[in-house]
């Protein structure tokens, strides 16, 4: 694949910035972000929004960062720092969601601005653990998913939002347009839990043209963190200055990287990987 280019040492390279909740057990959130991003050459930047507690074997709570000191840490970044994309993990309540949304629109992300915004409505782990109060879906709907440049849920979060169980190729475009419907320029239905082949394949819709992006289906339980990865990696590719069909692409192939570098770890479900380019050799 064509990698994302890495800066020249001392050289200040491209900025993102990621909005999400912490895993302590370090495979999701803003650690797979993190970890993502430098490992496509991107500086990141975070504004903190929950503290889960979990491990490879679920999530057994999570503390609620005030709303007002996530977007601070949203305003300073920019105004100071500057990025070039922004994207959403975990937010955990309608007051911070409010909040991101409101912050966002403040100081140009998403796409009534010109800092594209990637949102990953993140509503439950891999284990089925709630990292969303219930309420708080409405505002994802109706306040932060209308300033997508493109939003990324898994299909238990199409479920959530849209009322649409995705098992085939006609309900997942139906669930693409009702996900459009919402609000956001560009909508991902990813199939990768969508077992029906032996290819993952991810329908990308912008309101009049659907895209379809292939990838042979790994056998891993070691996916945790994999919608994350996805997400981070088309940020990147975002502030890049790629278009989002591209973007997208890009994230699809680096993913299933990740996953093909995937490691065993704890007594659960180990973390993809993006360790994989540390080995590519230079760039």
């Amino acid at each position: 694949m064509k990698l994302l280019p890495l800066s020249p040492n001392g050289q200040t390279p491209v900025r993102a910035l990621t909005i999400a909740g912490t895993d302590s057990g370090g495979g999701a959130g803003i650690q797979a972000d993190s970890r993502t991003m430098a490992l496509c050459g991107v500086h990141a930047c975070v504004a903190v929004a929950a503290v889960t507690v979990q491990n490879t074997l679920g999530v057994s709570g999570f503390h609620e960062i005030p709303p007002q000191i996530v977007a601070g840490q949203v305003r300073t970044v920019v105004s100071d720092i500057g990025i070039g994309a922004a994207k959403t993990g975990m937010l955990a309540s309608t007051a911070i969601i409010e909040a991101v949304a409101q912050v966002c629109q403040e100081v140009g992300i998403g796409r009534n601005g010109t800092i594209p915004l990637v949102v990953d409505p993140v509503a439950a782990s891999m284990h089925g653990d709630p990292l969303l109060h219930a309420e708080a879906l409405d505002a994802l709907r109706h306040t932060l998913i209308p300033l997508a440049t493109l939003v990324t849920p898994n299909l238990d979060e199409v479920r959530l939002l849209t009322g649409i169980e995705v098992v085939d190729e006609t309900t997942a475009r139906k669930a693409a347009e009702a996900l459009h419907a919402l609000g956001a320029q560009w909508a991902i239905v990813k199939g990768g839990h969508l077992r029906t082949s032996d290819m993952s394949t991810d329908l990308l819709f912008d309101g009049d043209t659907f895209h379809e992006l292939r990838a042979p289906r790994l056998a891993t339980g070691n996916d945790h963190g994999g919608g994350d990865t996805l997400a981070a990696s088309v940020t990147c590719a975002l502030a890049h200055g790629y278009s989002v069909p591209d973007a997208v692409a890009f994230g699809k192939e680096w993913t299933f990287h990740c996953l093909e570098a995937s490691y065993d770890l704890g007594a659960g479900h180990g973390p993809v990987s993006p360790l994989w380019r540390l080995h590519t050799g230079p760039q």
